[in-house]
């Protein structure tokens, strides 16, 4: 228990045992009255938190008609010998970050009484204002390896229809398509957006958002130094791409139910966005692998090879290592001026994890290593506080992702 005062307390059949149910502000949860065995008290005992309630439904109870010994549905009618259930579908935590969507029926003889629950927690369910109502789904039907649709049609609408959200699905036809719609759709009956593909999808997604939050606040994007807007509308990924990076480090899997959960229930997870520009021109939104060089040549012919699938990046990753080639290039930063960060900064982290357990003891010897590489790497210069490597290079990254995984 949560120590809240009970809401609703009442006596149950779950699977024609007695239990006793308990409903808080902020936990359901149900525990047998007769355990199987004395030490096993606890054990049998099971709660949800509310927030990862995704409904409740009535069910219509199967019973054995004794005379001719066949299942039977009960009627309608009501009578005292009858009994009533209702079905209570909640998140369940499962191994490596999976979540599953789970069931538990409860059954009583008294109508009212089951009647009563069903009310109780849909006013529980109403408080949940994160959780969204009204989405637009952009499906891109030729990503990963081209089930877009199966995976949103078999794995994702079904428990959109259970969680009551409506849904307007669009399956996208050209690149960037998603960009243009959201640059010029009404956007305001929407509480968010879900990108069904991979990476490429929800980066068309994301430069529309952005796009479209710039363009209404009279935002210049060109501008390098430009104060960008934070958009209000949240941005759900179901994978179903090759790499499915930017969903893996935010949810910690590509399991697409464990996303539409996280999205049912209303979760987020801020990231930052970094742009580029070239010349005072803006280019692209990155939020993940910013690539020049090696990785940029590989990414770009692995679109010439998109019948390829997956495997494309390795056929065009082997191509770019066999050719060995060189770039120039001069790359400027800013030394961070008080630390280089730490995942126990007070911002957004899994708090308690490896990573950041050690992080303190590891920060003081990574700054005099990477300082020590660039020593010994290039040129560097000064100029008021920046720096500058100008070198022949093999590849140049700038990696943005924020991770979930808790190690």
């Amino acid at each position: 228990m949560d120590g809240c005062p009970p809401l609703l307390l009442s006596h149950l059949l779950v699977n024609d045992r007695p239990f006793q149910v308990t409903l808080t502000k902020s936990v359901f949860s149900w525990q047998p009255l007769r355990p199987r065995k004395p030490s096993s008290a606890g054990g049998e005992t099971c709660s949800v938190p509310v927030p990862e309630i995704i409904a409740v439904r009535e069910t219509e109870v199967d019973v054995i008609n004794k005379e001719c010994r066949r299942w039977q549905k009960m009627p309608s009618v009501f009578n005292e010998k009858m009994f009533h259930a209702f079905t209570v579908h909640h998140v369940k935590r499962s191994k490596e970050h999976h979540w599953l969507c789970s069931e538990v029926t409860f059954r009583s003889s008294d109508h009212q009484l089951c009647r009563q629950w069903m009310q109780a927690l849909e006013e529980q369910l109403d408080l949940q204002a994160i959780r969204p109502k009204n989405l637009i789904v952009f499906i891109n039907p030729f990503g990963g390896k081209r089930l877009g649709k199966q995976i949103y049609d078999e794995k994702v609408a079904p428990l959109f229809q259970l969680a009551s959200i409506t849904a307007e699905v669009i399956v996208t036809e050209y690149a960037n398509h998603a960009r243009d719609y959201l640059f010029e759709a009404d956007l305001e009956k929407y509480d968010g957006i879900v990108s069904v593909g991979g990476d490429g999808m929800f980066s068309e997604v994301m430069h529309g958002v952005i796009g479209r939050t710039q363009k209404n606040a009279c935002i210049n994007q060109n501008h390098p130094n430009a104060e960008l807007v934070p958009c209000d509308l949240r941005v759900g990924i179901i994978p179903a791409g090759s790499t499915d990076c930017i969903c893996y480090a935010t949810v910690g899997t590509s399991d697409p139910v464990t996303s539409a959960l996280h999205i049912i229930v209303g979760d987020s997870q801020p990231i930052d966005v970094s742009s580029v520009h070239h010349k005072n021109m803006f280019l692209k939104y990155s939020v993940s692998l910013l690539g020049y060089g090696f990785y940029g040549d590989t990414v770009s012919d692995s679109e010439k090879n998109r019948w390829m699938g997956p495997s494309r990046y390795d056929f065009s990753g082997f191509k770019a290592f066999l050719t060995h080639q060189c770039y120039e290039g001069v790359i400027s930063y800013l030394p961070a001026t008080e630390t280089l960060g730490s995942p126990r900064d007070q911002r957004p982290c899994t708090a308690g994890c490896r990573i950041c357990q050690h992080s303190g003891e590891q920060l003081e010897a990574s700054k005099k290593e990477r300082e020590f590489k660039l020593l010994n790497s290039g040129k560097i210069k000064n100029f008021s506080g920046s720096h500058e490597v100008a070198n022949r290079l093999i590849h140049a990254l700038s990696n943005l992702v924020t991770s979930t995984c808790d190690g």
